[in-house]
């Protein structure tokens, strides 16, 4: 029997029902919906759990208060530069989350209320169709935090915008705006705030009252590519974040988060040159 009370499980995600839509919210805006570990342990389940779901069609992904998600919590990010061994389940989970994105056939809609950035970029890129406010950002600044964007980001970004321009998002860290992102195809559509739920919400229910298995089995037939990419991609690239979680650069960034100063990176490196 399929557990359609699932919903109730969660501490960090919210769910709601509106006909065969379901909505799920990720909840904790008082910290921009920063994904921490109990957060990152949801989403690794989420979307089996969505496509196991008997009652919904059609899923829209957002964010409760002021954004989407504002990527990875600097408080947990110190805990897996304590405990580097935790990492291991960090990546795994990781790949469940693309993963099971990618595997899940009923429509994921990405709702940006706010920004996305870091890990919530990655999400909200791996969705089928995505809707941004026109006053949300997006960008996977990992980089600023001497990380490697190895949880999804070098998988999804080139194929959207093309090698060049995902290197120079990459490897600069730079947000940009949503009418940016959907003038190179980035993301879907730019509405006025007000207007999002709206826009959403017809989207919504047009796919919900279509073909339900014509619809799904195109996305999948779509997704092939993707994950494919991903397989072949994403153990080397958190196999490189692994690293950079142990390195000097990531420990300056979270310490000058902390501290509310820039950073200075390089300081390993250049005292190893200097001996």
């Amino acid at each position: 029997m399929v557990n359609i009370m699932y919903c109730s499980d969660y501490k960090t995600i919210l769910f709601n029902r509106r006909g065969r839509v379901l909505e799920v919210t990720l909840n904790r805006p008082d910290r921009l919906n920063a994904v921490d570990e109990l957060m990152h342990t949801e989403l690794a389940r989420l979307f089996v759990d969505v496509s196991n779901d008997p009652e919904c069609d059609i899923v829209v992904l957002t964010g409760a208060g002021r954004a989407f998600s504002s990527g990875g919590d600097i408080d947990w990010m110190q805990k897996m530069i304590d405990n580097p061994e935790s990492f291991e389940k960090t990546g795994r989970e990781a790949k469940q989350i693309v993963f099971s994105l990618l595997d899940c056939e009923k429509p994921v809609i990405a709702k940006l209320n706010g920004h996305a950035t870091g890990l919530g970029a990655t999400i909200a890129l791996f969705c089928d169709v995505i809707f941004a406010a026109d006053h949300a950002k997006i960008g996977d600044p990992h980089v600023s935090v001497g990380f490697v964007a190895g949880d999804g980001g070098a998988v999804i970004w080139p194929q959207l915008i093309g090698y060049a321009r995902a290197k120079e998002f990459l490897m600069t860290g730079d947000l940009m705006a949503a009418s940016q992102a959907a003038q190179m195809g980035l993301i879907n559509h730019v509405v006025p705030a007000d207007d999002l739920d709206e826009c959403v919400a017809q989207f919504a229910d047009r796919l919900a009252g279509g073909a339900t298995k014509a619809i799904r089995w195109t996305k999948m037939s779509v997704n092939i590519g993707l994950r494919q990419l991903a397989h072949s991609i994403m153990d080397a690239s958190l196999a490189y974040e692994a690293l950079s979680n142990i390195g000097a650069d990531h420990q300056e960034a979270v310490n000058a988060f902390r501290e509310k100063r820039t950073p200075i990176f390089g300081q390993g490196a250049r005292h190893e040159v200097s001996k």
